[in-house]
């Protein structure tokens, strides 16, 4: 099932003995496309203070739910490593809330099997074939250049984008502008990214079209633009996009289609 990102910020967490706080956020890695931790706010409860909870060890998500539910007390909450969500959100911060919870974290054991692109495993998505790979070709960190990301992000360190943060970012086909980024649907099983949601603005009457990430062809993170390996009539000529209406298999299959791309879900069913 594909949820708007815009309804599951806001979405409570409930502990096994009570609230803990609201979703104000989901990060991201730009690498898969994967939501891999939601940025809780706790309100009153902690002094407004914000954790991390990993999208991996939530309750089901799912459409016209209010609350998810998460195996933790709140006592295990308020307890749990302070984390500056203000700050871009390294490995070794990870690896903290990953360790006090006893979980294992989501990437890979040193020498472990990976499996090749275009499987996806619990919680762990990966692009497929083809699929835009940001973080190999430009900055990590806010405005830096590629050369200050390395140099400043230590090695194997994963590449969190917030979702707020991309929102508002503008897009542009191969022959001009198309809109800007007005949401997301997520995977609510695999806490994976599937389209943007881009408001076609004063170009196409307002309109909403869906992009997959693996249909990008370029990111530039500093300056706040997403380019398209598609042109304009190419967009306008996609099946049409109803915000207001679930996302079906069948409607997904006739985007596909239409772009000439693989249907994810097949691809992850490969044995």
């Amino acid at each position: 099932m594909l949820l708007k990102a815009s309804t599951i910020t806001g979405c409570s967490i409930d502990a096994t003995d009570g609230e803990i706080g609201t979703i104000s956020d989901l990060l991201f890695d730009d690498a898969t496309w994967a939501v891999r931790w939601l940025v809780v706010d706790t309100g009153g409860w902690l002094s407004g203070r914000r954790v991390l909870l990993p999208s991996s060890h939530l309750g089901e998500a799912r459409a016209g739910m209010t609350a998810i539910p998460v195996n933790l007390t709140r006592d295990q909450v308020k307890d749990s490593p302070d984390i500056d969500t203000n700050q871009p959100v390294s490995r070794q911060m990870e690896q903290t809330v990953y360790d006090y919870y006893g979980w294992a974290p989501y990437w890979p054991a040193a020498g472990a099997y990976i499996p090749p692109m275009g499987f996806a495993g619990a919680g762990l998505a990966y692009p497929l074939p083809g699929a835009y790979s940001p973080s190999r070709s430009v900055p990590g960190v806010g405005d830096q250049t590629s050369a200050d990301a390395d140099r400043h992000q230590p090695t194997g360190d994963p590449h969190l984008r917030s979702i707020g943060e991309v929102t508002g970012y503008y897009i542009q086909g191969t022959d001009g502008d198309i809109g800007h980024v007005d949401d997301f649907e997520v995977d609510a099983q695999d806490w994976a990214i599937r389209y943007m949601v881009v408001d076609t603005g004063n170009w196409w009457s307002g309109k909403k079209v869906l992009i997959a990430p693996n249909w990008i062809r370029d990111i530039d993170w500093s300056g706040q633009s997403v380019t398209l390996g598609q042109t304009r009539e190419e967009i306008r000529n996609a099946p049409e996009y109803d915000p207001d209406r679930p996302i079906d298999r069948d409607y997904e299959s006739r985007l596909h289609r239409h772009y000439g791309a693989p249907e994810y879900w097949s691809v992850s069913e490969i044995k």
